[in-house]
């Protein structure tokens, strides 16, 4: 089957990209019946309902990557007028949005399509499967769009509910940036910097769909981030088949991007930034630059770094284009210049030609470095890629290997030691239990804690309380609501010291205050502001004395915190605290106090006598 475009231009249409036609001019191909000749477009008949009333599922495998274009889909057809639902009996039409990096995902594309096939769903099939492999026989039948064609997804489902097969395929310009959007998670923004990337690894399949590097400018990425501050996204995940790689096509590269996005960041912190998978040849020359930007206090200090395997033998066949050293070179060059940096990496078991050395050295170099997050996975041939003709290590060896690694992996204890430490953390997810929120500390652990729905959003200093394999859990002490300053309670607790003026080692925002030295920032007072607010405290209980209505207010005050302060839940400095506690102990009060509850009760006895003597004389009048 011909692409749309292939068909427009013969056609001599001339129509511009993403211009949408009327169904007489848009090339398509009917869905045939194999023993019946094909109809021609007059004699379709067109479907009765309205375009934009029916409701779309939407299903996405594979990487973060394909899940923002999934969201831009999901934009468009939404404000086309679409409804989108979960459920896939309820919809119209199923979208499916796939990934050809690993066999498993594209068997589990093969089977939903099976499935909507049976239910007599219209189909649309997105993503890398189609655009590397177009002839899958899984894609019979089906309307298809291509990685660079999702801004037509709206033109693609029109047809294909009227019961055409349409295909965009062909490769234009790179997707606009400031398409219609529906996040799954409204608090985060998936930012895509680039497609395709330079590498030519043997192995992977997503080079054929994604194709050769195509950076965004960095006015266009900077423009975006501003934009999304201002919808209120908390967390921007810089999005790429290769962050590193970024910008080498126009001229640019990723410090001078990131630092363009982090001009953009809010000083308080309030928006965090989380940097994307990079390959190690591309940031070896930008070590210094990034650990920099690692730094940033609103720059989680973490980056997923695949090493694959930890024996050169086994990279060169792969075509990795860099060695186990110059792995470690970058694990530990952003280990020593970023404070409790987290580094997550990959591994696949059973290249092609792995001996049992090659797979030891891969055991050694995680043993060695004891990663918090390890992707293992096993080698899945991949249609069409180099690594699918070469001799393949037995299966049962493979598997064998994957078990063991995974053992080695799971021992690993990442966040002893966290119990009892204080923490800022980013809340921005509900947990799978549907108990806990989901917050992320500086260096991206996951830290779980019981709190309202309405914390999602929102920052917090938080006590960890216990620790598992894989996540921590925690206990709010406060929150941190659009304040640009440590309180001096939280810095103490925190374990860290003001750097002023800004040390070597100590990461700056673009505003002159605040400084931050440590993996946390941005909460709290600093000392003047909080000598301020006692010394307004100190004014204002003076005033309060004068009457008995804030004599009464202060009372009630000193109750409230009180309870405050019996549930747990800290209020500002320590200092206050013990003053406010001090006030509201039993035989405490002051002779202002005592003068004004003594006035009090003379002025109830006095009017109660007053009513009494008023009471006698009109009943002896009468």
């Amino acid at each position: 089957m011909e692409d749309i475009e292939d068909l427009l231009v013969g056609n001599g249409s001339g129509s511009p990209p993403g211009f949408r036609l009327p169904l007489n001019a848009v090339g398509v191909n009917l869905k045939k019946n194999k023993n019946k000749p094909a109809r021609q477009l007059s004699e379709t008949p067109i479907s009765s309902k309205i375009p934009g009333t029916q409701t779309i599922y939407i299903k996405t495998f594979g990487c973060s990557h394909n899940q923002s274009d999934s969201e831009y889909m999901a934009g468009q057809l939404s404000s086309f007028g679409y409804s989108l639902s979960d459920s896939p009996e309820e919809a119209d039409l199923w979208l499916i949005n796939t990934c050809t990096v690993k066999s498993p995902s594209q068997s589990a594309m093969d089977t939903l399509i099976s499935k909507g096939k049976s239910a007599k769903k219209p189909l649309v099939v997105a993503g890398c499967v189609p655009q590397g492999s177009r002839n899958v026989k899984e894609l019979d039948g089906v309307s298809i769009v291509g990685v660079q064609q999702i801004d037509r997804v709206v033109e693609v489902v029109e047809e294909t509910l009227k019961g055409h097969e349409v295909r965009l395929l062909n490769r234009k310009t790179l997707p606009a940036l400031d398409l219609p959007k529906v996040r799954k998670n409204k608090f985060v923004e998936i930012l895509p910097i680039n497609v395709g990337c330079l590498g030519a690894c043997t192995y992977c399949k997503t080079k054929h769909a994604r194709g050769h590097l195509g950076s965004y400018t960095v006015d266009s990425l900077a423009g975006r981030v501003k934009t999304v501050i201002d919808d209120g996204v908390k967390e921007i995940w810089l999005s790429s088949e290769d962050t590193g790689a970024y910008g080498r096509d126009i001229g640019v590269n990723l410090p001078i991007l990131l630092n363009a996005i982090v001009a953009e960041l809010p000083s308080d912190a309030s928006t965090m930034l989380r940097i994307g998978m990079t390959n190690p040849p591309f940031i070896l020359e930008h070590l210094k630059d990034i650990a920099e930007i690692l730094r940033h206090p609103c720059v989680y200090s973490f980056l997923h770094v695949p090493v694959q395997s930890g024996s050169d033998a086994i990279l060169t066949a792969m075509n990795r284009e860099y060695t186990v050293n110059e792995f470690r070179t970058v694990v530990d060059t952003l280990t020593e210049l970023v404070p409790g940096i987290q580094i997550a990496t990959d591994i696949i078991c059973g290249f092609p030609g792995e001996t049992d050395k090659d797979f030891s050295q891969t055991v050694s170099l995680i043993k060695a470095y004891k990663f918090a997050q390890v992707h293992i996975s096993q080698f899945y041939p991949r249609p069409g890629t180099p690594a699918a003709r070469m001799k393949k290590v037995p299966s049962n060896i493979v598997k064998q290997r994957s078990r063991e690694l995974t053992s080695v992996f799971e021992a690993f204890t990442p966040y002893n030691g966290m119990e009892g430490r204080v923490e800022r953390i980013w809340i921005t997810d509900i947990a799978t239990d549907g108990i806990h929120l989901v917050g992320h500390t500086k260096a991206y652990v996951q830290v779980l804690i019981v709190a309202q729905e309405s914390m999602l959003g929102t920052s917090a200093i938080v006590k960890i309380t216990s620790v598992g394999r894989w996540s921590v859990f925690g206990e709010v002490i406060e929150t941190v609501n659009q304040i640009n300053h440590k309180s001096k309670s939280v810095e103490k607790m925190l374990g860290e010291e003001k750097c002023s003026p800004c040390s070597d080692s100590c990461a700056c925002s673009s505003e002159p205050e605040p400084c931050a030295c440590g993996p946390e920032s941005c909460g709290g007072q600093n000392a003047s502001e909080q000598s301020d607010v006692l010394q307004n405290d100190v004014h204002l209980e003076d005033q309060n004395r004068r009457t008995l209505v804030g004599w009464l207010l202060r009372k009630r005050k000193i109750q409230a915190q009180k309870m405050v302060e019996n549930n747990g839940i800290a209020s500002g400095s320590q200092k206050k605290q013990q003053e406010w506690a001090k006030a509201a102990a039993p035989g405490e009060w002051g002779v202002v106090d005592r003068a004004v509850l003594g006035g009090l009760i003379v002025s109830i006895f006095s009017t109660v006598a007053l009513l009494i003597h008023l009471g006698f004389k009109t009943m002896s009048s009468k």
